[in-house]
């Protein structure tokens, strides 16, 4: 007997109302997907070679990534144990909240940010504790030490700010940190520092603000500047303990031993990679100032994307860039994010928004 009526299991109600990631859409043969931050790049050959070295896939991998934990422990002048490796830097963050945060604890973050946000702390069973970003689309991190209560666990800043494009600034971050409780976990979410070339720019590894202050947690990624999105290989520092806790909440065996080999070669052509990531820097500062010179109001652009706030508007003008063969990411009632993808795609963007910019005319 087919049986149409069936009783599924209890879902939270939170979990239940929380929309699924939503991916950047996907390009057809003939456009530009610009829609997630992937760095444009094919893999270097080295690369390629060393994430085909892997162990028989019948065995696991090193459940620590010992080996890239060694590798960036001696590159930052930390310990192994002071390093964390995940799949991607949003499992870290993932692991970090659920280490610190549940029911009746709250998880503070600037808005609009990072998409996945949200979600942290209702997974964890916390509330989410939105700040709006200050003009110029950049953090406001005095609203946000205002906002931290007795019931405050993390803190989350995005720097340079995903999908806006400004960065926070060293003195900036140093009052807010000063601001913040001890026992209140700040995690400083770099994942695209390597883009950035404003030099009052906070550094979380560079001014080794972990040692100073152990409530806070630096997150790098390898999926941006190093071109490793597919392969999913993130890594965090700060004090032992606070990383034994993400080490802890987090799903074993997650980063596989290609991803790991690939890391490593990355690090050995870094200089190589960072030739690249200079090119996209150089992109990026051609479409911003195109973009600027249409009349669109363009943020300071830090990461490899620029940021276009839409408002109402948005929908309505991803649909033109869509239909132009540019796949951008729209978040409605905001604006629209555009990576910065192959060379011929600037030109490309320029085009269609000049269209855009004519077509919605009032």
């Amino acid at each position: 007997m087919l049986v149409t009526d069936h009783i599924l299991p209890r879902i939270r109600p939170a979990i239940a109302a929380l929309a699924p990631y939503r991916q950047g859409k996907q390009a057809g043969p003939d456009a530009f997907k610009l829609s997630s931050n992937e760095n444009p790049f094919d893999p270097l050959p080295s690369v390629v070679e060393a994430m085909q070295r892997i162990t028989p896939i019948n065995r696991y991998p090193d459940a620590t990534a010992l080996r890239l934990r060694e590798r960036l422990g001696a590159r930052y002048g930390v310990t192994p144990d002071q390093v964390h490796v995940a799949a991607g830097s949003v499992s870290i963050l993932h692991q970090l909240v659920l280490a610190t945060a549940s029911v009746g604890d709250e998880v503070v973050y600037a808005w609009r940010s990072f998409e996945a946000y949200p979600s942290l702390p209702l997974v964890a069973g916390a509330t989410g504790v939105q700040v709006p970003l200050a003009e110029g689309a950049r953090h406001d991190l005095d609203a946000m030490a205002d906002a931290v209560t007795d019931r405050t666990r993390a803190i989350l800043v995005c720097t340079p700010n995903n999908p806006t494009g400004p960065i926070v600034t060293g003195a900036e971050f140093a009052a807010f940190v000063a601001r913040v409780p001890a026992d209140v976990l700040i995690i400083l979410d770099e994942a695209y520092a390597e883009f950035v070339t404003a030099p009052d720019a906070v550094d979380g590894l560079a001014e080794r603000i972990f040692e100073q202050h152990p409530n806070v947690v630096v997150l790098r990624t390898f999926s941006k500047a190093y071109g490793l999105a597919g392969l999913r290989v993130g890594y965090a520092i700060g004090h032992e303990k606070v990383l034994d806790a993400a080490r802890t909440t987090g799903i074993p065996l997650s980063v596989t031993s290609a991803a790991e080999n690939a890391a490593i070669a990355s690090l050995d052509a870094e200089a190589e990679l960072l030739e690249r990531v200079a090119e996209i820097v150089e992109r990026r500062t051609r479409l911003a100032d195109g973009l600027r010179a249409q009349g669109w109001e363009v943020p300071d652009a830090q990461g490899n994307f620029v940021w276009l706030p839409a408002g109402a508007r948005t929908e309505e003008i991803a649909a033109a860039f869509v239909a132009g063969d540019i796949v951008v990411r729209p978040f409605p009632g905001d604006g629209i994010r555009i990576s910065v993808g192959e060379h011929e795609s600037v030109d490309k963007v320029l085009q269609v928004a000049e269209s855009v910019v004519r077509t919605l005319q009032p």
